[in-house]
């Protein structure tokens, strides 16, 4: 942790004071290199405008799509900024992010947040949003046998978002308190260390262990003309068979960022659990040892708070 200046408002941006910020599986991976990325970390968070040559932003309560974008491409123009090749990404690369009392992003990367949406759960719209993307990439008919494979803070959004969309999900983990949790939302559970998992049994299996050996896991059970879903990001390559995927004819299908307006109207809805996937909430003075904190305990999502007292010993929820 260290003091540096505030970031720089250019015109169209927004200047946001930070209220929360999660930590993701992403943030834990730059740390041991993925992507490169030097700097801010951070891009899951919520937080209210402080300054904004658009005066109308001034005061709201904000969530901000992480990928800035030229806007003039032909990927920006097709509506898939994501991809834009000369776009920046907050906390990832070559963009300050969001473990900071200050963060600043442009007024078309903004999203208000409703009134009824609190702050703890306005700071999951980025990796709900992320499950979401799924429903947007493929038709998945009701009934539709699907595994998730990881029952860690990804893997349980993605799982009850498809359970949303009337698919038969089945939580595949090694965890009995995360299990738990999907578990009494009626989701089916199998904790992987107890019970075999039958080969070439899903029709789609989304993959969120955030490990490289993930992906080998999922072609294993996946069923012929299958499709594997990744999500996970990771510094070390994934290693597999790629015989199986022609064998058995799987689509092998990558999924990133999603829609921030649908993740906010489902937290609004009260049909996502998010709440009560917080662990513990940190101040941001305490960052190091929230990081430290994942990696020595099996916990979901950890929060930070700009802010806070720096005597505040860690929060339980």
């Amino acid at each position: 942790m260290r003091e540096v200046d505030g970031p720089q408002c250019r015109p169209g941006e927004a200047l946001i004071q930070v209220m929360l910020a999660g930590i993701c599986g992403t943030d834990r991976q730059i740390l041991k290199g993925y992507s490169g990325f030097r700097g801010i970390p951070g891009h899951e968070f919520v937080g209210r405008v402080v300054k904004c040559d658009d005066a109308g932003w001034i005061g709201k309560r904000v969530v901000g799509e992480i990928n800035v974008t030229c806007r003039a491409c032909e990927w920006c123009r097709r509506g898939l900024g994501r991809h834009c090749p000369r776009r920046t990404v907050m906390g990832i690369i070559n963009r300050p992010g969001a473990f900071a009392d200050f963060v600043a992003l442009p007024t078309f990367n903004l999203h208000e947040v409703p009134p009824d949406v609190p702050n703890e759960a306005a700071a999951f719209t980025e990796p709900l949003a992320a499950a979401c993307e799924i429903l947007e990439q493929m038709p998945i008919p009701h009934g539709t046998p699907v595994a998730v494979l990881g029952d860690g803070r990804l893997g349980l959004l993605v799982a009850q978002v498809l359970q949303y969309a009337k698919a038969e999900v089945t939580v595949i983990g090694r965890h009995d308190d995360k299990l738990g949790l999907a578990s009494k939302w009626g989701i089916n559970i199998i904790h992987a260390e107890r019970r075999s998992i039958p080969a070439r049994s899903f029709t789609i299996v989304v993959e969120a262990t955030g490990s490289p050996r993930g992906l080998e896991q999922a072609l294993r059970i996946v069923a012929p003309r299958g499709t594997v879903v990744m999500k996970s990001t990771f510094h070390q390559p994934a290693r597999f068979d790629t015989a199986r995927l022609v064998v058995d004819e799987i689509n092998l299908l990558g999924s990133r960022c999603g829609n921030f307006t649908q993740a906010l109207e489902l937290l609004g809805s009260g049909n996502i659990r998010v709440l009560e996937l917080i662990s513990k909430i940190f101040p941001l003075d305490a960052g190091v040892e929230a990081f430290e904190h994942m990696s020595r305990t099996p916990c979901l999502k950890v929060l930070l708070a700009p802010g806070a007292s720096e005597t505040l010993a860690a929060l339980p929820l």
